[in-house]
């Protein structure tokens, strides 16, 4: 069992929302890394973050009210500016620098809000992991940016990403297909100083259900199918999925092909709860609505097997601890990404050391 202080790594940037989730006017609240966060868009249509909870008597300031750039605790009256300082207490002229509350860096890529939980000196928005396609018109998304939440830990999230084995068991009327896809030889896996990228091929295949579903070929024509899959700490996954005529890659000229740009993004909410955000691009049928609710409701689909799976998994593990998994030769990633894991936390707890925080005052 791992201590507290290695569970989470703090320098670095987590997917906070979408902005699509943050209703003008009306504050949003988020636990992340198992500290209280409130998102609130300001008159400067700039995104704030901060401690959820107001300095005085640690009332939500998600149930507070939005002014201006400001936000006010409706409890006793405290107005917060986005730096985090009150700059108003009413009945009292005098202001603390300690009446203020924690101010995280907050930066919105392609729709995504990216929240920097550790030192704010260290944060650099050029680090951000942008998915270009999410702003590029060339890629068709969903009717809506999609959220789920996990009663799980997000590495039982990363292990079941690491592994597409399971494609054919798991997901066998949805995303994946016939059994054969978890015969296949393992991938070979890049290893990356933050995380690690893969190919893997599945040819002379059937077109997988929910392609089948939005398709313009016949829905028997056989496919070759090709997945790039690019993992980063810490928890960004990235993949390229193109579908075309078998053998396809060897043809001088390549036909049009059908293809998706998918990126999923899981950030702790706790040691066992997670939240998970994707979104799924397309090249063709680029504007039919019915297409794309249509395959919004088959990845739904695909994404509660794999949930139900997790988070049976996760209520073993906390009821059982004695459990001692044995490895396959399919791990290698997941090794790969747990090994760059904790070696960022063992190297970013040197200058940035995490106390073990106890409950001072259970009721003030």
């Amino acid at each position: 069992m791992r201590e507290a202080e290695e569970w989470f790594l703090y320098n670095c940037w987590y997917a906070a929302a979408w902005t699509s989730e943050i209703e003008d006017g009306k504050p949003f609240s988020r636990t992340l890394l198992e500290k209280p966060i409130v998102i609130y868009k300001n008159a400067s249509s700039v995104y704030v973050a901060l401690d959820n909870r107001c300095c005085h008597r640690s009332a939500p300031l998600s149930m507070g009210r939005i002014e201006g750039d400001c936000l006010r605790c409706m409890y006793h009256g405290m107005k917060y500016d986005p730096s985090g300082q009150c700059v108003e207490i009413p009945g009292q002229a005098k202001i603390s620098s300690n009446h203020r509350v924690h101010s995280y860096p907050l930066v919105d890529r392609g729709g995504m809000l990216w929240i920097w939980m550790g030192e704010p000196d260290k944060a650099n928005s050029e680090d951000i992991p942008h998915f270009e396609p999410l702003e590029d018109p060339e890629w068709c998304g969903l009717p809506n940016r999609c959220y789920l939440h996990y009663d799980a830990n997000w590495m039982l999230i990363v292990d079941n990403l690491a592994d597409f084995s399971h494609l054919a068991f798991v997901h066998t009327s949805t995303l994946g297909g016939s059994e054969d896809y978890a015969t296949e030889s393992a991938q070979h896996v890049d290893k990356l100083d933050n995380g690690f990228e893969f190919e893997r091929w599945h040819r002379g295949s059937e077109q997988p259900p929910y392609l089948q579903k939005i398709t313009p070929w016949p829905a028997d024509m056989v496919v070759d199918r090709r997945n790039f899959v690019r993992m980063y700490t810490p928890g960004i996954f990235l993949m390229d999925t193109q579908f075309g005529p078998e053998g396809w890659d060897q043809e001088a000229q390549q036909p049009k092909l059908l293809e998706f740009r998918n990126c999923q993004y899981m950030t702790p909410e706790t040691r066992s709860s997670s939240h998970f955000f994707w979104e799924y691009l397309r090249n063709f049928r680029k504007g039919d609505n019915e297409a794309g609710e249509t395959l919004k409701a088959a990845m739904f689909d695909g994404f509660y097997e794999d949930k139900v799976i997790i988070e049976a998994q996760q209520q073993l593990l906390e009821a059982h601890g004695d459990f001692q998994p044995r490895g396959l030769a399919s791990d290698n990633a997941l090794a790969q990404f747990r090994r760059v894991w904790f070696e960022r936390i063992a190297e970013e707890r040197k200058t940035f050391p995490v106390p073990a925080e106890t409950i001072k005052n259970p009721v003030i």
